[in-house]
């Protein structure tokens, strides 16, 4: 479990399935990662809990700690493809524009960084993702390469652990 001022961060589970795809089921939210059916989203809920438990780290729902309303997931997704962990995003479209994303992000950077011991943590955003890239932008994320992820060009950025050190705080 990861607090912040206004956010708790805890591990999906299966438990967390309807909530996934509804979450991804509008339009806006998925245009960049895609929508889930139910058995898609249990499938990758499974995925999720196997990392949490060979690595230490996953994505995680995000909900607001005043209501315990899930607002959104972030957390880090390692991918075997690249030997990369990734930190990533997705928020439900009423909850954007309250720096939800950043705020949750900077949490799981600390926990990456610390912890957990990384020396460097990427952010994989699809093209026209203006907003995502905004985020990382205020982490402290610096374009590494170009890419291709879930069948998309994307820009991988990437902040390593001296540089979010670094950084001074809001």
């Amino acid at each position: 479990m990861i607090t912040t001022d206004r956010l708790r961060l805890r591990p999906l589970t299966d438990a967390d399935t309807d909530w996934w795809v509804r979450l991804h089921a509008d339009e806006e939210v998925n245009r960049f990662v895609g929508g889930y059916t139910r058995e898609q989203a249990a499938a990758r809920l499974r995925e999720i809990q196997q990392q949490w438990t060979r690595r230490g780290h996953g994505l995680c729902a995000v909900e607001l700690r005043g209501t315990g309303e899930a607002v959104g997931r972030c957390g880090l997704n390692w991918w075997e493809q690249f030997g990369e962990t990734e930190i990533g995003w997705i928020f439900a479209r009423s909850h954007w524009g309250q720096g939800y994303a950043t705020e949750a992000a900077r949490a799981v950077l600390a926990r990456g960084f610390g912890s957990l011991g990384l020396q460097r943590i990427t952010a994989m955003i699809h093209h026209g993702n203006s907003a995502s890239s905004a985020v990382a932008w205020r982490l402290g994320f610096t374009p590494l390469r170009e890419d291709t992820v879930l069948d998309r060009p994307c820009t991988v950025y990437a902040l390593g652990r001296d540089g979010f050190a670094a950084r001074p705080r809001p």
